[in-house]
């Protein structure tokens, strides 16, 4: 199968129902895409295809063929990816980190299908788990996001 991951083809050759994250993390070496739950639930796994905000945890690589994949690696190559990076430090959102590469995959999407969001848009995007408890400083760093 050939998947376009951060604008580069790559041929992979795994069983068609394995998850994208192993494919991008044990496959491709690309770390930055975590493992959380493994059941979609807490956003760790978060990716864009075709600019949408994925859960890779569950997706089926079959599935993601013919699309555009892009991961955490490639955020700061995005014009909106680079303003909520640039929000994310200048609000310093992360404790751990661990959650941070999903909630800022998050975020782009947000921000790509609304440029302006509501605090109701926020708050029904921004659905990632943070054990850190981060919430507000993730809620702030979107709102400066979307004004830059």
């Amino acid at each position: 199968m050939e998947l376009t991951i951060n604008g580069s083809k790559h041929q992979i050759d795994i069983e068609a129902d394995t998850p994208l994250l192993w494919v991008l993390r044990e496959q491709l070496g690309m770390t930055g895409t975590k493992y959380g739950c493994g059941l979609a639930q807490c956003g760790a796994c978060t990716v864009l295809v075709d600019g949408q905000a994925t859960r890779s945890c569950v997706t089926p690589i079959e599935s993601v063929v013919g699309t555009s994949i892009m991961t955490i690696e490639a955020i700061a190559e995005d014009a909106e990816g680079q303003k909520v990076v640039e929000a994310w430090v200048a609000n310093q959102v992360p404790q751990c980190g661990y959650c941070q590469s999903g909630q800022v995959m998050t975020a782009t999407a947000l921000l790509k299908q609304s440029p302006q969001p509501t605090e109701e848009d926020i708050a029904g995007a921004m659905v990632n788990l943070c054990r850190c408890g981060t919430y507000n400083a993730i809620a702030a760093a979107v709102r400066q996001a979307a004004q830059a």
